[in-house]
């Protein structure tokens, strides 16, 4: 009898539940924040889709129909990526006021079945969760005390952001010993840890200063640990009644290290998003880039040298200088004289003549007016700022807020309306017509008021990270797509994974232990996920060529090969851009093989049939074919594609 699949969930958090993010939180989700122009929520369903995940649960407690709103309408979209492979549900109950609330009601709902992953809506990775997910797993059968497996990051930036902790661990079996969240803004000279720790443990490594991204997988008795202990309001909680009661409650936490060519971090607060955005724009985050595809099935934006990342239909003057670090949205205009360096740039915006704009995010339709300065800050929709204003480190100016001509902002939270009375005489000050300073007092969540872990903190301004150099934009000059690997890197992987998958042919090696050989050499070449996709395939098509009846039967002994590598196959191409890039290996082997290219529909017909590749890619590839005689061999394959599909709908009516 044979076993069900594994369905692997993970749980959302969408909520942050504080107001570090406001004035944007007030009014819209934090899963719709733009990074870079996209939603953080699309960061995290690509994610997971990436990383095989099949069901999402997002718990929303704050804006719940805006997030329900727009996930339904992704879902019913055939462009987005994620949308086919992964099962999105919103869980809402706006009565919940911290994590720990928040997995006490879905835990009630009893939905997770097992192990589950467990993140904010707010944690960008681009981290291999797939293999924590598994690393998880064996360390549960080893201990069956283990509750979570907590994955931190090194960190190399002297400059704190309210995400880093002290932890002490058995260096051997990466048991967590000891858990401490570093303060916001003062740098600690000592530390004080209990001596009881290093006499009872024969070994233990101290690491100071790593990134907590809050990411982790959980076994079934930690969502048990939240239910039974009410005081529990956020995951650190969790952590540090396990350590004080490890022997009592026979649970035990483990760490997992992320990679050093693995991101991870948590956009909290105002100055972290600043990093962050400068983070995906330098492509530390890759695939998750401007230049790729996030979420999406076409590209959507050029890139350009010194990182500059445009979309369709953005109007630049000639005379204005856009210095590296930028990302710009479609329908935007730049006119004359205007400096843009290290910012984000939303859709439909206007920035008027002469202005100077670095380190700065602005959301969509926003308006700067003539001889504007803007430096280390954010602006979100719809804000106009008159002529000649200076919008000074650390403002905030929230949706829909006018500043008047001339004005000068120095590190102001502004919102559009008045804020309602809030029975505390919080002091507010009118600016402008519509431009009121948020309240700072704020009993949103007082249990947590003193916590680090929601400290606010304000955009500061950042040292020179990034060389400047001129960049005089011109629609034909220095136009690249994503970035290609160094040959001989691709080259030696291409070649392990080849060797890997003969061995494993020969030996009838295991489908999960060639993954992770595979992903081993992967980390080992620095390669990316959509590299890995194609190499993968390439490697199964170089070994179907070098069978003995691969000319007179060519189908039959690719599929007498996925009998056995259909599970590797399937781990790796799985969603629209992996159908892309397992296609895209079939179009360049046609150049250089006659046996590809003489049974290329019989090829792309057999990955059909066995449901590994979906007819609206391979259309779509058709559609985005140059080469007009591979497009001619292939054209009565798509004209069956096409009367199929009217027979179909012909049937419906």
């Amino acid at each position: 009898m044979m076993e069900g699949k594994e369905i692997v969930q993970a749980i959302v958090i969408a909520d942050s539940y504080n107001r570090n993010l406001k004035p944007f939180t007030c009014t819209k989700p934090l899963a719709l924040l733009p990074v870079a122009n996209v939603p953080l929520i699309e960061y995290t369903l690509e994610t997971l889709s990436r990383n095989g995940v099949d069901e999402v649960f997002v718990f929303c407690s704050n804006h719940i129909d805006q997030v329900k709103s727009y996930i339904t309408a992704r879902q019913v979209a055939w462009w987005c990526t994620w949308s086919k492979g992964v099962r999105v549900s919103i869980i809402g109950s706006p009565t919940c006021r911290s994590i720990g609330e928040s997995i006490r009601d879905l835990d009630s709902r009893n939905m997770i079945r097992g192990n589950v992953l467990l993140l904010g809506v707010d944690s960008i990775t681009n981290a291999n969760l797939a293999a924590l997910f598994q690393h998880h797993k064996r360390q549960a059968k080893v201990d069956c005390g283990t509750i979570m497996t907590v994955a931190y990051k090194d960190s190399s930036r002297s400059m704190r952001t309210g995400n880093e902790v002290l932890i002490a661990m058995e260096p051997t079996s990466r048991r967590l010993l000891f858990h401490q969240r570093l303060a916001l803004q003062e740098k600690e000279r000592t530390f004080e840890m209990p001596l009881e720790l290093f006499l009872t443990n024969r070994d233990v490594t101290v690491y100071h200063g790593l990134l907590d991204p809050q990411i982790a997988v959980c076994s079934p008795a930690a969502l048990l640990l939240f239910a039974d202990n009410f005081d529990y309001l956020s995951r650190d909680d969790l952590v540090r009644g396990v350590l004080m009661n490890e022997e009592l409650l026979n649970s035990r936490i483990y760490v997992a290290m992320l990679a050093r060519e693995e991101y991870a971090n948590r956009v909290n607060n105002w100055q972290n998003y600043h990093l962050i955005c400068l983070d995906v724009i330098n492509r530390w985050t890759y695939p998750l880039v401007p230049g790729m595809m996030i979420s999406e099935l076409e590209q959507q934006y050029k890139s350009f040298r010194n990182n500059i990342y445009r979309q369709r239909n953005v109007q630049l003057s000639r005379s204005c200088e856009l210095d590296g670090d930028l990302v710009i949205g479609e329908r935007s205009e730049v006119l004359d004289g205007s400096y843009l360096r290290q910012s984000v740039v939303g859709r439909a915006c206007k920035i008027g003549t002469n202005c100077h704009i670095a380190n700065s995010f602005l959301m969509d339709g926003a308006e700067i007016g003539n001889g504007t300065f803007l430096s280390h800050c954010v602006v979100e929709r719809d804000v106009r700022v008159g002529k000649g204003c200076r919008i000074n480190a650390g403002t905030v100016l929230g949706e829909g807020v006018q500043i008047p001509d001339g004005l000068v902002v120095d590190g102001l939270t502004l919102q559009a309306k008045e804020p309602e009375p809030d029975g505390l005489n919080t002091p507010v000050q009118k600016i402008a017509d519509r431009a009121y300073t948020t309240p700072e007092n704020d009993d949103y969540n007082l249990d947590q008021i003193a916590s680090t872990l929601n400290e606010p903190y304000k955009i500061t301004p950042l040292t020179e990270r990034y060389p400047s150099s001129v960049y005089e934009p011109s629609d034909e000059e220095y136009e690249s797509g994503p970035a290609s690997p160094v040959p001989d890197d691709a080259k030696n992987f291409l070649l392990e994974v080849i060797e890997s998958l003969k061995r494993g042919l020969t030996d009838r090696i295991d489908a999960e232990y060639l993954i992770l050989e595979i992903n081993s050499s992967r980390y080992a070449y620095n390669m990316a996920l959509c590299e890995v996709n194609y190499y993968v395939v390439r490697a199964m098509l170089e070994i179907m060529l070098e069978q003995q009846d691969v000319t007179s039967n060519t189908v039959g002994t690719l599929h007498h090969l996925l009998a056995y590598f259909g599970d590797v196959f399937r781990n790796y191409i799985r969603g629209r851009d992996a159908m892309m890039d397992c296609l895209k290996v079939l179009e360049e082997m046609c150049l250089v093989n006659e046996v590809v290219r003489s049974k290329l529909p019989n090829l792309v017909h057999y990955l059909y049939e066995v449901d590994l590749i979906g007819e609206e890619v391979i259309i779509l590839w058709y559609n985005k074919l140059e080469d007009k005689s591979i497009k001619e061999i292939l054209s009565t394959l798509i004209q069956w594609f096409q009367e199929s599909s009217e027979e179909e709908d012909e049937e419906r009516n």
